[in-house]
C-alpha cells in the first residue's frame, strides 16, 4: 500500500471511529442534559448543531415525559436564545444557520405546547417582533414555519385532533398576526423584512379567514409591490396562493379587479407579442423563475375563476390576453414550466369537452353526443370564444408531443440515430397527459386538428419543414389520437397520412434519414388497428414494409420492426388467416412458405417475437386440422435442429455438452415459449412432440451442472458454461409453465404432462445442491395448483417434502440471498393454502409449525412482494383454519404470536406499504376473539386455570395494552388503553379501524417525519381505478392498441 493510501485508510478509520462515539452519545438518554452547556460554551458551529440535534430528538420523541420544569427550562431558554440572536444585526447575520435551526426547535416545541400549555405565545411573538426589525424579520420566519408544519406537512405526523387544534388556534388568532403583516408591508423600508413577510404570508395565504384578503388593504398592497423588480416573484407568489381560493361566487368582483389590474400591470413587464421562449433563454435566474411564476398565477386563476372572466366582452378580451400569455410560455424550453402549463391546458380542454357533451343532443353521430363530423348544431358560444386559442394550443401540442413508449429509435447527444437503451419515466408520463389533451382537442375539432397535422405533414414532404425532431413530434401526436374520429375521418385520414409518408421514406435519401421515417411509419401503423382491419390492403403493404424494415440494420428499425408486427397481429389475427378478396390464399400460408427469407437478417430475440406474431395468427384459425398444419409449418425449422440434437446425443451423449449445442437448445426451447404463449391449448401437438425428450435434457444438463459445483465449489455456478446450462433449465421450466397456464383441458395437463415431471423436475430440485436449484421450479408447482387445484391434494405432501424445508433453509439465512427463490416460494405455499388447504391437515405440529415460521418470516421481509406475498398468505390462512375443525386448536398454538408480529411490522416504519393487509389481519383477530367458533381460551388455561380471564376479549384486550405498553414506554397506560378500548369498539367498522391505527402510528411517533403516503395507498387506489372507468367511457382516451379485447376482428 502506498504511504498516501495508508494515510487516507487512518484517516477514515478515525473518522469511522468517530462517527461510532457521536451515534452512542446521542442515544445515550441523559445527553440532552449537557445541551445548555454545549451551546453556551462551544465556539464550533458543528458542535452547536449537535447538540441542537440531540434536542431535537428528546423533543419530538420523549417530550410529554419529561417533568414540567424540564420542559419550561428549554422552552424559556430557546425563546430567549433566539431573541438575543435575532435582535442584533451582526449575530443575526453570521449566526443565520445557527437561528435557523433554534427556530425549528421552537416549532418542534408549539406542536406540543401550543396552545394549551403556552396559550400566549402568539401575542408574544407579535409584541416581541415591533421591538427591532430584525427580530420581526425571525418572528415572521417562524411564523412561516409554523404555518408550514400545521397546514402542510401535519399528515402522518399529528394526529387528526391535534392538527385541528393547531388550525383552530392559528385562525382565531391570525388578526394580530394579520395586522403586523400590513404594518410591515406598509411601513418597512428594509427588504430583507418586506421579503420575509412574503414569504410568511405566501404560506398563510392558503388557509386564512377570507375576509383577511378580500376585506382589506392586502391585494392592493401586493399589486404595488408587484411590479417593484425586488419583490416581484414573492408577490407574485402571494397573489397565486390568492388566485387558487374560491368559495362560490361571492368575492368574484375582487378577483376580475385583480386579475384586470395584474394584467395591466404585466403589459409593462413583459408587452404582448414579446417572444418568451427568447425573453426566458437569455434571462437571469430571476426573470426565468418570474416566467415560471407566472405561469402558476395564470394557471391557478384560470382554475378557480375562468367561469367569471368569460361573463362579459370586457373579462373576454382580457382572459384572451392569458391565454395568449399562457401558450407563449408552454413553448419555453423547460420541462417543469411546461408542465405547469400542460397541466392547465389539460384541465381546460377536458372542461370544454365536457359541457359540449352536456349540450349535445342523443341524436347525434357519436355514441357520446358529440359533432363527430364537424357538421351539426351551432357551436356553443364557449367553443366560439375559445376556438382561436384552441387552434394554436393543437400546434402546439403536435410540435412539442413527447415521445410514446413504442419508439425504439432516438437521436443522442451527438446528434446520432441510435437505438433507446433506457426508458424516460417523465417522458412518458408526460405523452400520457399530452395524448389525453390532443385526444379532447381532436373531439372538439376534428376538422382543425386533421387540417394542422396535414399541412405540418405537406412541410416535411416539401422541406420546408424537414427535421427528424420535427417529423417525431408530428407523427406521434398522429398516432396519439387513435380512436377519436369516427371511423369514415379515420379512415380519410390515415390513407393521406400513411401514403405521404411511404412517399417520404422513398425521396429521402441517407440511412440515418430513413432509420428515423421507418420508425414513424411504424409507431403510426401500430396505432391504427381498426384503420388496417377495415384495409386489407393497406395491411398488407404494411407488413410487407415491415417484413423490408427486418432487413434494415440500423441500430433500433429491427426490433421496432417486429414489437409493431406483434402488435398489429395481435390485433388484426383473423384477416391473416382467412382468403381476401383477390388472393389466391391466406396469408399466413404466404409467410409461412417465404419464412426463412423474412428472419434471414434477424437476432434471436427478434425471432422469438416474431415467431410469437405468427403464432397468434395460426391461433385465430378456427379449423383445428389446418391450425396444426400451420402449426407444424412454422416448427419446421426449429423441429428439424431438435431431431439432429437428440439424434446425436442418443449416439454420444457428450455431444450434448458443446457450447454451440447449448445455445442451440436453448435457442429452440425459448422459440417454442414463445409460440406457446400466443397459441395456448392449440400448441398441445408441438409440445407433445418434444415434452419427454426435453424432459430427459433438463435431467442431464442438471447433473452436469451438480458434478460442476461438486468439483468446482460455489464458484463454479458463476462460470458462463454452468450459467448457459441453468438458462436450458430454467427455459424448460418457464415453457412448460407456459403451456400449462394458457391449457383449457386440466384433466388432459393432469394425466400427460404431471407424471411424468415429477422425478425429472421436483425429485432433481430436492437433490440438487442449493446453488443449483431453479427457482422456476416453484412457480412451475404453484401455476400447476393454480390450474388443477384440488386434482393436485394427493401430490401436496410430496412436493411439500421436496421443496419444502431445503429451500427454507436457503432462503431464511438472511434476507439478500436466493431473491427469486423467495417469492416464489410463498407464492407456492399461497397456491397449496388457496386449493389444497385441507392437505395442510396432513402435516406433523411440527411441519405446521415450520409453514407458520415461514409466514411470519416472509411478512417481516423487508421486499415489499415478499411481505405482502406472507400477508396475503396470512390472511387466507386465518380465514380457512377459522372455517375448519381444527379453529380452537390452531388460535390456540399461533393467535398471540401472530398478534405480536403483525403489530410489530405496523409499527417498525420498514414495512408501511403492507399497512392495508396488517389492518385487515387485525381486524380479522379482534373480530375472531368473541365469534361462536373460536369456543376455547385463548390465555394458558393449564398455568392460570380456565376461569383466569371472563372472556377470550378481556384476555386479547389486557394482553394488547401489556404488549403496546412495553413496547413504546413513550406512551402512558391512559393513552394505550384508550387505543385498545377503540380498536375493540371500531372493530366492524374497517374505515374507522384504519384511522385508529393510523393515529396510533403517529401519536407513538414510530412514523414521525417520514413519508406516509402508503398509510393512504388504498384510498388512492380507489381514485386510480374511477379515473379508469372515466377514461373508457370517452373514445380514443386509451388508446384503440391498448384496449384488452379482440376488436371485432373479424
Amino acid at each position: 500500500m502506498l504511504p498516501s493510501q495508508r494515510f487516507m485508510e487512518q484517516v477514515r478509520k478515525k473518522r469511522a471511529a468517530a462517527e461510532r462515539v457521536l451515534r452512542q452519545l446521542q442515544e445515550h438518554p441523559d445527553t440532552w442534559t449537557r445541551v445548555v452547556t454545549i451551546l453556551q460554551n462551544s465556539s464550533i458551529p458543528n458542535s452547536k448543531f449537535y447538540a441542537l440535534q440531540v434536542l431535537e430528538g428528546v423533543i419530538k420523541y420523549r417530550w410529554n415525559a419529561l417533568p414540567v420544569e424540564q420542559r419550561d427550562g428549554i422552552k424559556n431558554y430557546i425563546s430567549d436564545l433566539i431573541v438575543q440572536l435575532s435582535s442584533n444585526e451582526a449575530s443575526f447575520r453570521t449566526e443565520r444557520l445557527y437561528v435557523n435551526k433554534l427556530n425549528i426547535i421552537l416549532v418542534q416545541v408549539l406542536k406540543h405546547e401550543w396552545p394549551a400549555r403556552w396559550p400566549g405565545f402568539i401575542p408574544d411573538l407579535v409584541s416581541a417582533a415591533k421591538s427591532s426589525e430584525t427580530l420581526c424579520e425571525n418572528c415572521m420566519v417562524i411564523l412561516k414555519l409554523l404555518s408550514e408544519e400545521v397546514f402542510d406537512f401535519s399528515r402522518g405526523e399529528l394526529t387528526q385532533s391535534k392538527i385541528k387544534e393547531l388550525k383552530n388556534s392559528l385562525n382565531s388568532e391570525f388578526q394580530l398576526i394579520h395586522e403586523l403583516c400590513q404594518y410591515v408591508l406598509s411601513m418597512s423600508q428594509r427588504p430583507e423584512l418586506i421579503r420575509a413577510t412574503l414569504a410568511t404570508l405566501h404560506a398563510f395565504l392558503s388557509w386564512i379567514p377570507l375576509g383577511y384578503i378580500f376585506e382589506s388593504a392586502l391585494l392592493e398592497t401586493l399589486l404595488k409591490l408587484f411590479p417593484v423588480a425586488g419583490y416581484r416573484n414573492l408577490a407574485l407568489q402571494c397573489l397565486t396562493e390568492v388566485a387558487v381560493l374560491s368559495f362560490g361566487d361571492f368575492y368574484d368582483a375582487q378577483f376580475v379587479k385583480l386579475y384586470t389590474i395584474f394584467t395591466a400591470q404585466l403589459q409593462m413587464i413583459l408587452p404582448p407579442g414579446t417572444n418568451v421562449p427568447e425573453s426566458y433563454g437569455n434571462g437571469t435566474d430571476e426573470d426565468q423563475a418570474f416566467i415560471q411564476n407566472l405561469a402558476m398565477f395564470f394557471t391557478a386563476f384560470f382554475k378557480s375563476h375562468i367561469g367569471v372572466l368569460e361573463s362579459n366582452q370586457e373579462n373576454q378580451t382580457a382572459l384572451l390576453m392569458g391565454l395568449e400569455y399562457l401558450i407563449g410560455i408552454s413553448y419555453v424550453d423547460d420541462t417543469e414550466v411546461f408542465k405547469v402549463c400542460l397541466d392547465y391546458w389539460n384541465s381546460l380542454v377536458c372542461d370544454l369537452f365536457q359541457s359540449e357533451c352536456n349540450m349535445e343532443t342523443p341524436a347525434s353521430s357519436s355514441p357520446l353526443g358529440l359533432q363527430l363530423n364537424g357538421m351539426g348544431a351551432q357551436l356553443s358560444r364557449r367553443k366560439q370564444l375559445y376556438s382561436g386559442p384552441l387552434s394554436k394550443l393543437r400546434l402546439l401540442m403536435i410540435s412539442r408531443m413527447a415521445k410514446p413508449e413504442e419508439v425504439l429509435i432516438v437521436e443522442d447527444e451527438n446528434g446520432n440515430i441510435v437505438r433507446e437503451t433506457m426508458k424516460d419515466n417523465d417522458v412518458l408520463v408526460q405523452y400520457k397527459i399530452m395524448r389525453e389533451t390532443l385526444i379532447y382537442l381532436s373531439h372538439l375539432d376534428h376538422e382543425d386538428t386533421e387540417q394542422q397535422m396535414l399541412k405540418k405533414l405537406n412541410k416535411q414532404l416539401n422541406g420546408e419543414e424537414w427535421a427528424w425532431n420535427n417529423l417525431n413530434t408530428l407523427c406521434w401526436a398522429i398516432g396519439s389520437i387513435s380512436g377519436s374520429m369516427v371511423e369514415d375521418q379515420e379512415n380519410r385520414f390515415l390513407v393521406t397520412v400513411i401514403r405521404d409518408l411511404l412517399n417520404l421514406c422513398e425521396i429521402t435519401k441517407g440511412k440515418d434519414n430513413k432509420a428515423v421515417i421507418a420508425s414513424n411509419i411504424m409507431y403510426v401503423v401500430g396505432q391504427y388497428p381498426r384503420f388496417l382491419r377495415a384495409h386489407w390492403k393497406f395491411l398488407k403493404t404494411v407488413v410487407n414494409k415491415l417484413f423490408e424494415f427486418m432487413h434494415e440494420t440500423h441500430p433500433g428499425v429491427q426490433d421496432m420492426a417486429c414489437d409493431t408486427f406483434l402488435k398489429i397481429v395481435q390485433k388484426c389475427r383473423r384477416k391473416f388467416v382467412i382468403l381476401q378478396v383477390g388472393e389466391t390464399e391466406p396469408f399466413v400460408c404466404e409467410l409461412l412458405k417465404g419464412l426463412p427469407t423474412t428472419i434471414l437478417d434477424l437476432e434471436a430475440h427478434q425471432i422469438h417475437t416474431f415467431y410469437e406474431a405468427v403464432g397468434f395468427m395460426i391461433q385465430a384459425e378456427s379449423d383445428p386440422q389446418r391450425r396444426d398444419e400451420y402449426l407444424q409449418k412454422l416448427m419446421e425449422l426449429p423441429n428439424q435442429r431438435w431431431v439432429e440434437i437428440i439424434n446425436q446425443a442418443r449416439q454420444s451423449v457428450e455431444y450434448l455438452k458443446s457450447t454451440e449445442v447449448v445455445r442451440a437448445v436453448l435457442n429452440i426451447l425459448q422459440l417454442n415459449t414463445s409460440v406457446a404463449s400466443a397459441l395456448g391449448q392449440s400448441f398441445l401437438a408441438q409440445i407433445s412432440l418434444i415434452y419427454l425428450d426435453m424432459l430427459n435434457v433438463y435431467r442431464m444438463y442438471s447433473e452436469l451442472i451438480s458434478s460442476s459445483i461438486a468439483e468446482g465449489g460455489p464458484y463454479a455456478s458463476r462460470t458462463s458454461f454452468v450459467k448457459l446450462l441453468r438458462s436450458v433449465k430454467r427455459e424448460t421450466l418457464k415453457l412448460i409453465e407456459t403451456f400449462v397456464d394458457k391449457a383449457e383441458d386440466a384433466e388432459l395437463i393432469a394425466k400427460n404432462f404431471v407424471p411424468a415431471m415429477m422425478d425429472p423436475i421436483l425429485g432433481d430440485y430436492a437433490r440438487n445442491v442449493s446453488d443449483a436449484r431453479e427457482s422456476e421450479v416453484l412457480s412451475l408447482f404453484a401455476t400447476i395448483i393454480n390450474k388443477l387445484k384440488s386434482v393436485m391434494m394427493d401430490d401436496v405432501p410430496r412436493i411439500f417434502e421436496a421443496v419444502f424445508a431445503c429451500t427454507l433453509e436457503m432462503i431464511t439465512k438472511n434476507f439478500e440471498d436466493y431473491p427469486e427463490h423467495r417469492l416464489k416460494f410463498f407464492s407456492l405455499l399461497r397456491a397449496i393454502a388457496s386449493h389444497c388447504f385441507r392437505a395442510l391437515f396432513t402435516l406433523s405440529s411440527q411441519q405446521l409449525k415450520l409453514v407458520m415460521d415461514s409466514i411470519i418470516w416472509a411478512f417481516r421481509h423487508t421486499e415489499r412482494n415478499v411481505a405482502e406475498t406472507g400477508l396475503n398468505l396470512l390472511l387466507e390462512m386465518l380465514t380457512n383454519f377459522q372455517a375448519s375443525e381444527f379453529c380452537n386448536q390452531f388460535h390456540q398454538t399461533y393467535f398471540l404470536t401472530i398478534e405480536q408480529e403483525v403489530f410489530a411490522v405496523l409499527t417498525d416504519t420498514f414495512h408501511k406499504p403492507g399497512f392495508k393487509l396488517h389492518v385487515l389481519i387485525l381486524q380479522h383477530l379482534f373480530c375472531l376473539v368473541d365469534s361462536s367458533t373460536l369456543t376455547q381460551p385463548l390465555w394458558d388455561a393449564a398455568t392460570l386455570g380456565p376461569a383466569a380471564f371472563p372472556s377470550n376479549t378481556e384476555f386479547v384486550r389486557d394482553y394488547t395494552i401489556k404488549l403496546l405498553g412495553t413496547s413504546f414506554p413513550n406512551m402512558t397506560l391512559v393513552e394505550v388503553t384508550t387505543f385498545v378500548n377503540g380498536l375493540f369498539e371500531t372493530r366492524s367498522d374497517l374505515g374507522a379501524f384504519k384511522n385508529q391505527l393510523r393515529d396510533f402510528l403517529i401519536q407513538s411517533k414510530e412514523f414521525s417525519a417520514q413519508d406516509n403516503k402508503d398509510l393512504y395507498a388504498e384510498e388512492a387506489a380507489v381514485q386510480r381505478e374511477a379515473e379508469r372507468r372515466r377514461m373508457l367511457s370517452i373514445p380514443g382516451l386509451i388508446a384503440p392498441i391498448e384496449i384488452q379485447d379482440e376488436m371485432i376482428d373479424t
